[in-house]
């Protein structure tokens, strides 16, 4: 018998995945792997397989948990010397200016497909080879390039795109931006997820595509090798818990940075009385990242950090604390009550297509925001900074939800202010995921402004409040893209997509 699911993913492509998995016999975590395997292959440049994720579950009766497949630094075995080497600069107009590094060198050890295979193992239904088929199908026959991907990948052509031969090939023209709408196929990845299906997710670690990996970065001079993948395991914690009104809401614990921001803000505009007003929520917004920047993103020990914010929180109150790109997400609600929040990322993207395999790996070595103490300062066996933030919840009366969004250091505020809007002000899901956003945004000089979208009561607020602002357009893709899914008390399923993004629901 099919579960009827609320299903809230990238695309189309991804909900119809979901769906399989579910004719398959799955439950929400089955669907949600499915969507995200399927938001890999038609989401590129986005998103990749060989990333990482977090997948919070909050099943029936049980308490939430998060299964940690961040990526983590590799080198195990490796000289010194290695340090440094296989990194390619590459600069582009993303996100108003960024500066990254792709390459060989810049490819941290995956654990998307490990953290999946766990999940899988523990709360699934559907065999492990129904989530990787509808994957394999859009590779082989094709699909047309999203608004979403292109408008990234028109930024890396000439950078990201353009040094390895077989990603150069597969997503531009010629060397040339893709446009919209154009037709991408992949065979070779096809035939890999499909030998994914049916091996499992360990082949990734210990098989054929562990092997594959490891020799093309021996021959290519990555810090990545067979020992790494290897040694890799899925980490498995309690959620984060905090309550906004009548929920109770679990997130993603330490060493995340998401998780950990997302819970300071949530306990300090829960701890507050009345409707929250926008210069309110932004001064709080403040604080908390004002402590993610100076303290928690250069930390050593990043679960110390996450406990730290907690701890400083705990300890001041409500009255203020002192003064840390691309992702995708899924949500999923079937109707025995489990909720299953994913998401995933694989950086900017190294532009390293693994030779005679498909898959793209990711550039988190290379990534500026997530190695604050350089870039290969870590131990190898480290896990990264993350700022996602998937979240679950309960309320009092049996509604349940899960939630989450793509969009670097504004996932946090993006959640917190949908939360609110929710289980504050009482406002229907696709409402609060509607409302204009806030973000603050700490400037070169030390000074701090509140990016908005256009809206004049938060202008108006903002402005008697002295707060510095800046105004961008209704719906900017810079504030996220809020996926959703919600179980009333009477059993009756809704999702929620955000407009700021391409994106699908859909109720089984």
């Amino acid at each position: 018998m099919t579960r009827p699911a609320a299903i809230a993913a990238p695309n189309t492509y991804a909900t119809e995945a979901a769906r399989h998995a579910l004719d398959s016999g799955g439950t929400a975590v089955d669907a949600a792997v499915a969507a995200m395997m399927t938001a890999t292959v038609t989401e590129p440049g986005v998103i990749s397989t060989l990333g990482g994720c977090f997948i919070n579950v909050w099943a029936d009766g049980a308490d939430p948990v998060v299964v940690d497949g961040n990526v983590e630094m590799p080198g195990r075995g490796m000289s010194a010397d290695v340090r440094g080497a296989g990194l390619i600069e590459a600069a582009s107009d993303y996100g108003g200016g960024m500066v990254t590094y792709v390459g060989p060198g810049s490819v941290a050890t995956p654990g998307m497909l490990a953290a999946m295979g766990w999940a899988h193992q523990r709360f699934g239904a559907a065999p492990w080879s129904e989530l990787m088929q509808p994957a394999a199908d859009v590779a082989r026959r094709g699909y047309p390039l999203s608004r979403t991907a292109q408008s990234y990948l028109v930024l890396v052509t000439d950078t990201i795109l353009a040094w390895d031969p077989a990603t150069r090939a597969l997503l531009t023209v010629d060397g040339g931006p893709p446009p919209v709408g154009h037709h991408v196929a992949d065979p070779v990845l096809a035939d890999t997820l499909e030998h994914l299906g049916a091996e499992g997710a360990a082949t990734a670690y210990r098989g054929d595509i562990a092997r594959a990996i490891d020799a093309d970065m021996r021959e290519r001079g990555g810090l990545l090798s067979l020992a790494d993948l290897e040694a890799y395991q899925p980490v498995v914690r309690t959620a984060l818990r905090s309550r906004l009104g009548s929920w109770d809401l679990g997130c993603n614990p330490p060493p995340s940075i998401g998780g950990p921001v997302l819970t300071a803000l949530l306990r300090l505009l829960g701890a507050t009385s009345g409707e929250i007003e926008p210069a309110q929520a932004a001064l709080v917004m403040k604080e908390v990242l004002d402590i993610r920047l100076d303290r928690i993103d250069t930390a050593e020990d990043l679960e110390a950090a996450g406990a730290e914010l907690l701890q400083t929180l705990h300890q001041i109150g409500a009255t203020g604390l002192p003064t840390s790109p691309s992702t995708a997400h899924v949500s999923v609600v079937d109707g025995d009550g489990m909720a299953c929040a994913l998401t995933a990322s694989a950086g900017y993207g190294s532009g390293m297509t693994i030779q005679g395999t498909g898959l793209v790996a990711n550039n988190s070595l290379g990534e500026l925001e997530l190695n604050r103490l350089g870039l290969h300062a870590l131990t190898p066996g480290t896990r990264l900074a993350s700022n996602m933030a998937p979240t679950t919840a309960r309320r009092d009366d049996g509604a349940v939800l899960a939630i989450g969004t793509p969009g670097a250091d504004r996932i946090t505020t993006a959640l917190a202010q949908v939360l609110t809007h929710m289980a504050r002000h009482g406002e229907d899901l696709q409402t609060a995921v509607d409302r204009p956003r806030m973000h603050p945004r700490r400037m070169q000089d030390g000074s701090t402004r509140i990016d908005h979208e256009s809206d004049k009561e938060i202008a108006a607020n903002l402005d008697a409040a002295g707060l510095t602002r800046f105004e961008h357009p209704p719906s900017s893709m810079y504030f996220g893209g809020v996926g959703a899914a919600l179980r009333a008390p009477d059993g009756a399923l809704t999702a929620a997509a955000d407009d700021r993004r391409v994106a699908a629901t859909l109720v089984t």
